[in-house]
């Protein structure tokens, strides 16, 4: 991203940061504006550009009243309808198609040395991205405020394959994710490193529709595993693919929003992000 889009993404996360702490006093635009050194008339303006809707809707859309509506009310039906289909349901998105395929034992354990990876860097509302596929699919998707780091990271998990720093037909498909217009999504497919739990839980994490949250008891019981929240909860963190599989979907059963490997920030944005998109109505 070029210097003035930083500037601008730090602003907002700056902007949601502030929204989310002081979402009970309702802040108004001049109080948040003030709050980022910006002119009320120009953050309304960028951050209109950035999340499709005014800061005061997006207020409404991250009150932890309206997460605590999803998980009791309206939501909850749409989760599990999701869920058993594996289908978002939702007219206004195009279907979306992710596929898991485990890695063989070999490649499990050898650290990847028959693997032949492609990795490049992307911009994303969110902040720079690194993806990274195999003649397969996505084996690994970060969100990297360090690239250097990032790159670093992706080698720990697959320290034996051979990397090549190339945009592939893979990536670009993956990376349609993030568009707005989500009309003409292509299939995706993951080809990811985990253990049978983890596949299990990470394939559980797909079937929570765009819009959508449920809490990590949730995801227990719809792998059958009702005892396994703290399981569940370290195969979450062990997500190797940001947003695709959508673990920032995934809240506590108080209706906080909790934490997030990427900074609870930006899963804090992500999750206004997509209610916006959809122009949700807000349960308050």
């Amino acid at each position: 991203m070029s210097t003035q889009e930083i500037i601008n993404y730090e602003r907002i996360a700056e902007a949601i940061n502030y929204i989310k702490v002081n979402f009970k006093s309702q802040p108004n635009l001049d109080e948040v504006a003030e709050k980022v050194n910006m002119s009320p008339f120009h953050f309304q303006r960028l951050f209109t550009d950035w999340a499709g809707i005014s800061p005061k809707k997006f207020l409404q859309y991250l009150s932890l009243e309206y997460a605590k509506g999803i998980l009791k009310d309206k939501q909850a039906t749409l989760f599990d309808t999701a869920f058993e289909t594996g289908l978002s349901g939702t007219g206004r998105l195009h279907d979306l198609f992710i596929n898991i395929e485990g890695m063989t034992p070999a490649e499990y354990k050898n650290g990847g040395r028959e693997l032949s990876i492609n990795y490049s860097f992307a911009e994303t509302p969110f902040g720079n991205i690194i993806v990274a596929s195999t003649p397969k699919g996505i084996c690994y998707m970060a969100f990297a405020d360090d690239m250097e780091d990032a790159l670093s990271q992706l080698k720990e998990q697959f320290p034996n394959a051979a990397y090549t720093q190339v945009v592939d037909m893979v990536q670009q498909d993956a990376l349609h994710i993030f568009k707005k217009d989500w009309t003409e999504l292509p299939a995706i497919k993951l080809h990811l490193k985990g253990s049978s739990f983890q596949l299990k839980v990470w394939e559980a994490l797909l079937k929570i529709p765009m819009g959508g949250l449920c809490s990590y008891a949730d995801i227990s019981q719809k792998i059958a595993l009702p005892k396994a929240s703290r399981a569940v909860g370290s195969a979450i963190g062990a997500n190797p693919v940001a947003f695709l599989i959508p673990c920032h979907r995934v809240i506590k059963s108080t209706g906080e929003f909790g934490q997030y490997h990427w900074g609870p920030t930006r899963k804090t944005a992500m999750i206004g992000w997509e209610a916006a998109l959809l122009n949700q109505p807000v349960s308050l």
